[in-house]
């Protein structure tokens, strides 16, 4: 439960980051940015998957870059789903989507908590 609770913190500071630093993008309030994270993090956990396997022969033949497409569609999505969450157009959303995952991997090795407990 404790994982869980610091995963949304990461996610959640990752999309104010985001917001911050890609114009285009924009949250309302509070409770827009946890609402965005949790939705964020439940496409991630079971969209992406199905996804990924769908798109696997693109994914294969462009080495991997397509999951950054992949990735801009539901960083896209998310924001159709929250209200409050505004994204100007898919280019914002793949710059978007790009700029979250490396800040939340950063925030993940600084912050992250110990698996072997």
């Amino acid at each position: 439960m404790k994982q869980l609770i610091v995963r949304w913190i990461i996610n959640s500071t990752a999309l104010l980051v985001v917001a911050h630093l890609v114009s285009g993008v924009s949250l309302d309030n509070w409770m827009t940015v946890f609402a965005a994270a949790v939705v964020l993090g439940l496409l991630n956990a079971f969209l992406r998957p199905i996804l990924i396997f769908l798109t696997l022969p693109v994914t294969v033949v462009t080495l991997g870059l397509f999951t950054l497409v992949i990735n801009a569609f539901l960083f896209y999505l998310a924001s159709l789903l929250v209200s409050g969450f505004h994204v100007a157009g898919f280019g914002q959303a793949f710059i978007a989507a790009f700029v979250f995952s490396i800040v939340s991997f950063l925030l993940s090795l600084f912050i992250g908590s110990n698996d072997n407990r």
